[in-house]
């Protein structure tokens, strides 16, 4: 298993497939980290769809994502699960920020989170503008996710 990045990396570009709902509409694309430099970037990597803790983390964050975006941030979920399972999960829960498709594991492989039968260790990382590694949040079991005003308060410091 590789090594999560250190504060102060660079995080290493990926392009993943997903989508985010905009009303009743669910806008599959692809979504690249390169593309993001300029702002900070929120990578809310949760082991799957329609579970108990994954849904009230990522509605958690949709709830706060007004907030978060005010601080300047872009929000993404990835999760091993593909685009159609995302669309379902999002439209079920009106989940408001992009959820994107890391089916082979790929990306949360290079972010040292990959775990045996869960699959991936519910993390989160703040990317700042300049695609560095700036917060991280990475849990052992799986069980906790930080709050959006924690993040939000993390995404305060970048402007500090």
């Amino acid at each position: 298993m590789a090594n999560t990045p250190k504060i102060g990396d660079v995080v290493g570009d990926f392009r993943l497939p997903g989508g985010h709902l905009d009303g009743d509409t669910f806008h599959r694309t692809d979504y690249a980290l390169a593309e993001q430099r300029g702002q900070p970037l929120v990578l809310a990597f949760y082991p799957g769809d329609a579970t108990p803790v994954c849904t009230a983390q990522l509605c958690s964050y949709s709830d706060g994502l007004a907030e978060l975006q005010a601080a300047g941030a872009v929000v993404w979920g990835i999760s091993p699960q593909g685009v159609d399972s995302h669309e379902a999960f999002a439209r079920d829960r009106r989940l408001k920020m992009p959820l994107l498709s890391d089916e082979g594991r790929a990306v949360a492989k290079s972010f040292g989170i990959t775990a045996p039968l869960i699959g991936l260790r519910r993390s989160v990382f703040i990317i700042d503008p300049h695609g560095r590694l700036h917060w991280k949040h990475v849990t052992a079991v799986g069980a906790t996710y930080p709050p959006a005003a924690t993040l939000s308060a993390q995404l305060a410091a970048l402007t500090d």
